[in-house]
């Protein structure tokens, strides 16, 4: 989540990356809110509002941080070695210590990204020791070809069984413990079986190799200072908006209905399933491009504090994701107020806004008076080892 915000002395903190730190959170929140933390998944959200949280959202926001966790990496590790040290044992502790946040996070939503995040985040490591911008940015492209999943479809089509079964997520009850188990039930699931089907999912829609590839052109805009300059540069910001708009509009209005999606039977083709999956990817590559190339001129416009607002909650992610979590899953499951079977997807999107409003009036108020938000100082301090780390403000002398 917010990894920069954690261990590097700051020359200068971007804040046009904690504004896009911000939105991809705010995403997020839509599409939970949209599937109802999870209970949505056992039934249709094909509604209006259901699809435009995911038009805009789905497959994408998640993207935008695995983005952002590459870049900040390369921002931790750039400032450390600036001051002599080599972090790359500490990072591997930091990392450790965010799969345990996830684990705890995971039993209450088991969809969460913090455990796929840090374990995938091992891989930015050896990353690190590729100067060559050129070679990771190959390495990105091979990662975005889905070799994988390619070499899967062509074992199906050899007759291998397994490859060519259907994934395992698909056959899961898991869904049906989110909708009518109590806590303890829903507790027990996550610990094994949300671990499955989250790995699953994420291995049969090839995100396992799009974080990746996202994690390695996160390193090069970091070094190049791509984000630092888009940020003031509005030719830039309009050429990326435009082409990755194109690409976009082109994917996802004129291939993408030409792409077969499942049998109207219902069974299972790994072909159709895998040139979807591989599709999805470039939609929402080319979404989040698109989505950058927007923010950024509109970061250098009169509404410049409308993308501002987010900013707030871009430093505290970590904190403001988890405590998403927290708050909807007793509020809409059934062990709790059981709301998601009362309130529908426009009502669940709505307060969700008005809720991620209140949490930019709490970021605005915390960050007056502390550095960091309460989990990012709990990181911080467990990354150190030192829990000494200042967490409020100095009183400036009158």
């Amino acid at each position: 989540m917010n990894d920069a915000s954690g261990v590097q002395i700051r020359p200068e903190r971007i804040e046009f990356v904690d504004a896009l730190r911000g939105f991809a959170l705010f995403g997020l929140l839509m599409v939970h809110a949209a599937e109802a933390f999870g209970v949505g998944l056992s039934r249709s959200t094909d509604d209006p509002w259901g699809q435009a949280i995911f038009f805009l959202f789905g497959s994408k926001a998640f993207a935008i941080f695995a983005l952002l966790f590459g870049f900040s990496f390369a921002t931790i590790m750039a400032n450390q070695r600036g001051r002599g040290v080599d972090f790359t044992g500490r990072f591997a502790w930091r990392l450790l210590l965010l799969l345990g946040i996830g684990f705890v996070h995971s039993l209450l939503y088991s969809p969460e990204i913090l455990r796929l995040l840090a374990f995938l985040g091992l891989l930015l490591i050896p990353l690190d020791r590729i100067r060559s911008n050129y070679a990771l940015m190959a390495i990105a492209a091979l990662l975005f070809l889905q070799i994988p999943l390619l070499i899967q479809w062509q074992l199906a089509n050899w007759g291998n069984a397994f490859a060519a079964s259907e994934p395992y997520f698909a056959s899961s009850n898991l869904w049906d413990v989110f909708k009518n188990g109590s806590l303890g039930e829903l507790i027990s699931a996550n610990l094994i079986e949300g671990n499955l089907v989250k790995w699953s999912i994420n291995w049969s829609f090839g995100r396992v190799c799009e974080i990746a590839g996202l994690f390695a052109v996160g390193v090069v805009i970091q070094r190049t200072g791509f984000f630092a300059r888009i940020a003031k540069d509005r030719g830039i910001a309009s050429a990326l908006f435009l082409i990755a708009g194109i690409i976009f509009a082109i994917l996802e209005f004129v291939v993408k209905p030409m792409v077969p999606g499942s049998a109207s039977d219902g069974t299972f083709a790994i072909g159709p399933f895998t040139e979807r999956a591989i599709l999805f990817q470039w939609i929402g590559i080319s979404a989040i491009t698109a989505q950058v190339g927007l923010l950024a001129l509109l970061w250098n416009s009169p509404v410049q504090w409308l993308v501002g607002l987010f900013r707030g909650p871009g430093r505290m992610t970590l904190t403001l994701y988890v405590a998403h979590s927290f708050i909807a899953v007793p509020i809409l499951y059934q062990f709790g107020l059981g709301m998601a079977e009362v309130w529908d997807t426009q009502t669940r999107i709505s307060l969700a806004i008005a809720f991620f409003g209140l949490q930019i009036v709490f970021a605005h108020w915390w960050y007056a008076r502390y550095r960091y938000g309460p989990l990012e100082w709990t990181w911080r301090a467990a990354t150190l080892n030192d829990w000494k780390v200042p967490l409020r403000k100095s009183v400036q002398p009158a």
